[in-house]
Formats: structure tokens, C-alpha cells, sequence
């Protein structure tokens, strides 16, 4: 792996060279502590010899989606697992997700009346934080479950196992393998029927709501068919970029690699077709589609897009340090928590150029802090000159959203995504919805390994009031 410093400009003019391994020299939050070194570098060494996930072209085409955006032009779904198993790597796991995506993308472009860049959380999101590395369970102290790359969630497989992060590879691999296969051959294929299962919804008027939304969509795809503006081959599939968080740099690290140009320097433009696959020589990647602005630098090929969460995003600390360096589009959480200087710091490390569609904010904030704090975040970035940047996470309470709508609005900006934790199964996790679940019946089907996801009728039925809003708000 090369170590050189990146030259296109992604680093700061006064900070120090940067490598894919600088991080080492920070501060760290939610270390790991591997009894067996000679496992970890066992580990990392098979990493580095494997071929890239995901390519700079891919990547690079996302970055230009991020910045349709960023600049209004386009509108950000994000989402999946919060903690994703080795077990989803499956057909039925990765098939529900896919048409949740679909189903959900087609109500928000009703909505927003613009294209959607589908970004979910899946093939990678194995690492969790923890507020502790240890728990106690029946008197004993044990170590945490923090993911499938790190250990497992029964009780004898609570030891860090470095071997981990080699299955971690694989796992991430063959689901997005699945994944494009599963699209090259017309899963998204928007001339198939869709079942948008409504039956779940009780209240009469909210499921003729719902209806009229699905018939309008319905309609304008006959519609299309009926004119031939159908025919471009632009209706029978998707891009679906993976991301997941940033939180185990040795693993980050060892999928680290640096584009190398193509000596003869002709690269043609980007509408150049992809190659199936970037050639990994010596740690170094070529890819002759890319445009010559976008063919120097180091590339994180685990993933399209990489987040950082509350818990590690100091801005002196080694996961920052990391993030700093590499080409890839990166999300950064924020909420109540982050103080404007800190945010105002990290838009300047991560993105000192002011790159549109280099740096997406995801914000949750909670319904009660929203109204309050949004605003000053809104302000800060707008006043730093990354004000392109602003979008936002919600979980479960709508509410939260559709001030969000509303806030953004009033300060004359505008929404640019939502990022959820959800499923494409029947699982009761999350309280509300039409469903009207209740308290006493989450143990029906409560799966999550971490935080409580929205199940496939609560996630549709959110694309339903957010693609509600976005019309009102227009109004």
C-alpha cells in the first residue's frame, strides 16, 4: 500500500502528510484490543491483497449524484440494518431490502418531483460503538457484542476474533455481488408489477391517501410505456451505492487504495462505459473512465460512502484523521451534542475545498430539540461556505421530519434526504404507525441486535408522509 500524499487537494495546505495508516498516530474512541497481533496482521495482510469492493468509477458517480443533491437537483434515501449480521447475507434478505428501496424512491419521487440517489445501509455496516467495551450479564463481565466484524452475539462467541475481518470481506462482497446481479437482471425493472401492500392500513381515509399516490405513480409508468419514452432501458434498473460507518479503521485501512492514472494520461470522459472490473496491481488501482480531475488520490473500496458517528467525530482524533484523506463521499452525524465550532472544524478538514457532494450532514436531533438547534446548525454551515451540505437522519418520529421540512423552509434551504434504520421484514421494533403497534408488541418480533428499526410497512408508509410533505411544503 502506498503511503504517498494524496495531490489533488483533499488535504489541508497546513496539516501534515497524510497516509492511509496516520490515523495510528491520534487519539482513538472505541479501540479495539486484539489479544493476538499476529492474527490482526494476518487478517489485514489478506485484506490488502484482495480485490476492491467498490470502484473509484462508482464511487465517483455517486459523488456527482451527492452533488445533484446538494444543489437541490436530486433527493438522498438512505437506508438499512443499523447493525447488519453475516446471517442477512442472504436472498431473501438482500431482495426485500432491494424492492423496499425501490418502492420507497418511486413515493419520494412523486413527492419531490426529482431524481433519488438510493444509498443503503448494507454489504459492510458490521461495526457498532458501544458506550463500554464490557458488559455484565448473570454477574459475569463480558465483552460487549460490537458487530459480526469483531465478535458474535451469542455468549461463547463474545471474544474478539481477528479471523472477523477477512469474513467481513467476503460477507460485504457476495451481497453486493447479489446485489448487481440481482439488478442486471431486472429486479428494478420498473415494468413489473409492484405489490405495495397496503392492506396493513387501517384508517380509510389515511389508505385512500396512500392509494391515490400508488395509482398516480401506476399511472404515469402506463403512461411512459404508452409514449415509448420507455425505451432508453433507463426503467429497468437502478444504481444502489452501500455504505456503512467508518468505525474499524484496521479494516478501513487494509481496503485503503491509491488510483494510479494510466500512463499514456487520455482519459476519456466519464460517459465512457465502466469496466466490469478496476485492475488492483501492486496496492494501486487504474480506471481508465475516470475524468483527469478525479484520477489521483486514495480510495476506501469497502464501501461507496463512509459516515462517521457521535462518538468518534473529534475533530483531533484518529477516525477524522482517517476520513480526512480519502476520495470517497463521507456522511458525518450530527446532533445535540455537536457544538457549531466543532461542526464548522470538521466541513474545513474533511472538505477544506468545498467539494459539492464531498461532505452529506446527517442530523438527528430528537423531536423536542429539532426547532432549536437545527436552525443554528443550518446558519453555521451556510456561514462557512459549505452550505450545500445539509441533509438528516430520522428514525421514528415523524414529527421530527416534517419540522425539519418546515425549518429548512423558513431558512431558505431545503431538505436534501432522509437516512433511516429499517428493514424490508415483518419485525415489531418500533412502536405507531398504521400498524398501531403497541408496546406489548414488540416481543413479537423483536430481532434488532442494536437499535429498533422501522419494519417494511412503517418505512413505506414514511416515504408516504414524507412524499406528502415535500408536495405541502410546495404549496
Amino acid at each position: 500500500m502506498s503511503s504517498d500524499t494524496p495531490t489533488n487537494g483533499s488535504i489541508d495546505k497546513g496539516s501534515k502528510t497524510w497516509s492511509p495508516s496516520s490515523w495510528r498516530a491520534k487519539p482513538i474512541k472505541q479501540p479495539v484490543s486484539y489479544e493476538d497481533q499476529a492474527a490482526v496482521d494476518r487478517a489485514t495482510s489478506k485484506l490488502r491483497r484482495l480485490p476492491p469492493i467498490c470502484t473509484p468509477h462508482e464511487i465517483w458517480r455517486l459523488r456527482r449524484s451527492l452533488a445533484d443533491v446538494a444543489q437541490g437537483k436530486a433527493f438522498l434515501l438512505q437506508g438499512g440494518d443499523c447493525a447488519e449480521l453475516f446471517d442477512y447475507c442472504s436472498e431473501n434478505a438482500v431482495d426485500s431490502k432491494i424492492k423496499l428501496l425501490l418502492q420507497m424512491s418511486l413515493v419520494l419521487i412523486w413527492g419531490s418531483n426529482k431524481p433519488v440517489v438510493r444509498l443503503a445501509r448494507m454489504a459492510g455496516q458490521y461495526a457498532k460503538p458501544r458506550s463500554s467495551p464490557m458488559e455484565t450479564v448473570d454477574g459475569k463481565q463480558i465483552p460487549s457484542f460490537r458487530g459480526d466484524i469483531l465478535n458474535g452475539y451469542p455468549l461463547e462467541q463474545r471474544e474478539i476474533d481477528p479471523d472477523r475481518l477477512v469474513q467481513a470481506y467476503f460477507h460485504s462482497a457476495a451481497t453486493l455481488n447479489y446485489v448487481r446481479a440481482q439488478l442486471s437482471s431486472g429486479i428494478a425493472d420498473l415494468h413489473n408489477p409492484l405489490d405495495w401492500n397496503l392492506g396493513h392500513v387501517g384508517d380509510p381515509e389515511l389508505q385512500q391517501k396512500y392509494t391515490t399516490i400508488v395509482e398516480s405513480i401506476s399511472e404515469s409508468l402506463r403512461f411512459m410505456r404508452t409514449i415509448g419514452a420507455d425505451t432508453a432501458g433507463q426503467l429497468e434498473t437502478i444504481d444502489l451505492f452501500t455504505s456503512h460507518e467508518g468505525l474499524l479503521l484496521e479494516y478501513e485501512e487494509a481496503l485503503t487504495r491509491k488510483l494510479r492514472h494510466p500512463s499514456n494520461r487520455n482519459v476519456p470522459k466519464k460517459t465512457a462505459p465502466a469496466p466490469k472490473v478496476s485492475a488492483l496491481t501492486g496496492g494501486a488501482l487504474t480506471d481508465p473512465t475516470l475524468e483527469a480531475s478525479e484520477t489521483t488520490g486514495h480510495y476506501n473500496t469497502s464501501c461507496h460512502f463512509i459516515w462517521v458517528g457521535d462518538r468518534t467525530r473529534q475533530p483531533d482524533h484518529a477516525h477524522i484523521e482517517y476520513l480526512r484523506g480519502i476520495e470517497n463521499p463521507i456522511g458525518i452525524k450530527v446532533g445535540p451534542t455537536t457544538s457549531v465550532s466543532d461542526l464548522t472544524e470538521l466541513l474545513d478538514i474533511i472538505n477544506p475545498r468545498k467539494e459539492i457532494g464531498k461532505v452529506t450532514l446527517i442530523t438527528r436531533y430528537g423531536e423536542s430539540k429539532v426547532k432549536d438547534l437545527l436552525p443554528q446548525h443550518i446558519e453555521a454551515v451556510r456561514s462557512s461556505g459549505h452550505g450545500h451540505t445539509v441533509t438528516r437522519s430520522f428514525a421514528s418520529i415523524f414529527s421530527e421530519l416534517a419540522n425539519a421540512i418546515e425549518i429548512h423552509k423558513q431558512c431558505g434551504t431545503y431538505l436534501g434526504g432522509v437516512h433511516l434504520e429499517l428493514t424490508g421484514d415483518d419485525v415489531t421494533e418500533c412502536t405507531g404507525g398504521s400498524q398501531g403497534l403497541q408496546d406489548e408488541d414488540l416481543d413479537t418480533r423483536y430481532e434488532t441486535f442494536c437499535d429498533p428499526r422501522l419494519n417494511e410497512k412503517q418505512a413505506l408508509e414514511l416515504a408516504f408522509l414524507v412524499a406528502g410533505s415535500q408536495r405541502d411544503s410546495k404549496a
